[in-house]
C-alpha cells in the first residue's frame, strides 16, 4: 500500500511555487482545471488515445483575440488510462509537482487496487477511502453509513425476500461500470426478469449474483454535494443537483398509455449522462447537514484520516408521516460529477462568491500550501 510517509516524501521534492493540479482526461476534468486556474496552478490533463480532443483542441490554453483562453496548460496523452501507473509517466506526472484529484473516472478506468497500492502521486483526498463507494467488499457504503447511523433502504438480503417494489443494481455485461438497474415486485418477478436479461446477454449470471437488492423508495431525489476541509474542520454544502438519465428520461415524459407501448419495444436503463442544478426547501437544510456530520465521523472512524474534500449524499425525500424524511442510497467521496452545482446559491451564501467543486479543492490546496499544511489534504 502507498504509505503517506512516502507520499510525504513525494511532496519534499516538489516546488510549492509551482504546484501543477492533475487529473484524468474524463468526468470532471474540465472542472478541476478551471477551478486551479482560478486560484493560480497550472493544470494538467491525463488523456486516453482517442478521447484527448477535448482538452486538447478546445480547452487548451492559447491566445485568442488578444487575450488568454482555455483552461489546460499541458496533456500528456496515454495509451490507456490504466497506463498512469506505469513509472515513467508517474515521473513524468511527479516532475510537474502534481497533484491528483481523483474522480469517478479514475476510480473506473485505473482501479481501486492501482490507486491504493501503484500510484505513487499525491492525490488530494483520501485514497483509501474511495472503494467505500462500492455496496460489496469489506470496505462498502452500507458499512459505513450503518456506522454514522444514516438511514438508507433496506437490503433484500435473497430474492425470496422481496415483499415489495425492490431495485436490483447488477453490472452490465458490456460495461461492468455501469449498472443495468431493474425492478421488481415479488420473487417471482425477479426471477422472470434475471432470466430475461440473461438470455438478452444484457447482464451476466456472476453478476446477478453480486446484485445488490434494495428497497424501492418513491420521492423527491436530490444529491447534496459537500466539501469537508481538514484545516478547520468545517463542512460546507457546495450545491445540490439531480441526475439525468437514459432513456428512463424519455420514458417518463411520455403520457402512461405510451409508456405502455414503448415498453414493448425498449428496455428501461438508467445510465447518467447529466445533472441538472436544483435548490431544496431551507427547512430541510439542517436534517441534511447533520446526515453530512454523522458521515464524516463515521468515515474518520472507519478509514483514517476519513473524508477530505468533496463527498455527496444522493439521497431522495420520502413524504412521512409525520414528516419529510431524507433517505441515502448512495455516496461519493470525490468530485461529484455535477458542474452546474456552483449555479446553486449554497457556496454563495458562505462564500459570497459562487464556489465550484473544482475551485473549492484548489482553494483548499492554496490554503494548506500556505499554512505548511499540505499533508493534512493529500494522501
Amino acid at each position: 500500500m502507498v504509505s503517506r510517509v512516502e507520499i510525504a516524501r513525494i511532496l519534499e521534492g516538489y516546488s510549492g511555487r509551482e504546484l501543477t493540479i492533475g487529473v484524468l482526461g474524463t468526468h470532471s476534468a474540465l472542472e478541476v482545471s478551471r477551478g486551479a486556474k482560478d486560484e493560480g496552478f497550472r493544470t494538467l490533463v491525463i488523456c486516453q488515445r482517442g478521447r484527448e480532443r477535448t482538452y486538447s483542441r478546445y480547452y487548451i490554453s492559447r491566445e485568442r483575440f488578444g487575450r488568454r483562453v482555455g483552461i489546460i496548460d499541458e496533456v500528456i496523452v496515454l495509451d490507456k488510462f490504466r497506463d498512469i501507473v506505469n513509472e515513467e509517466v508517474q515521473e513524468e506526472i511527479r516532475e510537474r509537482n502534481t497533484i491528483l484529484v481523483p474522480h469517478r473516472g479514475l476510480c473506473v478506468y485505473v482501479g481501486y487496487e492501482a490507486i491504493e497500492n501503484s500510484l505513487y502521486i499525491p492525490i488530494f483526498g483520501n485514497r483509501y477511502l474511495l472503494r467505500v463507494e462500492e455496496r460489496g467488499g469489506e470496505l462498502n457504503q452500507y458499512e459505513l453509513l450503518e456506522r454514522a447511523g444514516i438511514p438508507h433502504p433496506r437490503i433484500f438480503k435473497d430474492p425470496d425476500e422481496i415483499d415489495g417494489p425492490a431495485i436490483v443494481k447488477v453490472s452490465e455485461a458490456a460495461r461492468g461500470y455501469e449498472r443495468a438497474f431493474f425492478i421488481v415486485s415479488s420473487p417471482r418477478e425477479f426471477e422472470e426478469r434475471s432470466r430475461e436479461l440473461l438470455e438478452r446477454g444484457l447482464i451476466k449470471k456472476e453478476a446477478l449474483d453480486e446484485a445488490v437488492i434494495e428497497e424501492l423508495l418513491i420521492g423527491a431525489y436530490f444529491n447534496f454535494n459537500f466539501f469537508y476541509s481538514p484545516l478547520d474542520g468545517e463542512i460546507e454544502l457546495l450545491g445540490i443537483d439531480m441526475r439525468r438519465q437514459t432513456n428512463i428520461d424519455g420514458i417518463v415524459r411520455l403520457p402512461a398509455t405510451q409508456q405502455l407501448e414503448a415498453l414493448r419495444y425498449l428496455e428501461v436503463r438508467n445510465i447518467e449522462v447529466g445533472h441538472v442544478a436544483c435548490t431544496i426547501r431551507e427547512s430541510l437544510l439542517e436534517g441534511a447537514f447533520e446526515l453530512a456530520e454523522r458521515f464524516v465521523r463515521a468515515a474518520r472512524e472507519l478509514c483514517p484520516p476519513g473524508v477530505i474534500g468533496p463527498f455527496a449524499l444522493q439521497s431522495v425525500v420520502i413524504p412521512g408521516p409525520p414528516h419529510e424524511d431524507i433517505v441515502v442510497y448512495d455516496v461519493s467521496v470525490r468530485v461529484p460529477g455535477s458542474p452546474g452545482i456552483k449555479f446553486t446559491p449554497y457556496s454563495e451564501d458562505l462564500w459570497g462568491v459562487q464556489m465550484s467543486v473544482g475551485r473549492r479543492i484548489a482553494l483548499e490546496i492554496r490554503e494548506a500550501l500556505k499554512r505548511g499544511m499540505l499533508e493534512e489534504v493529500v494522501t
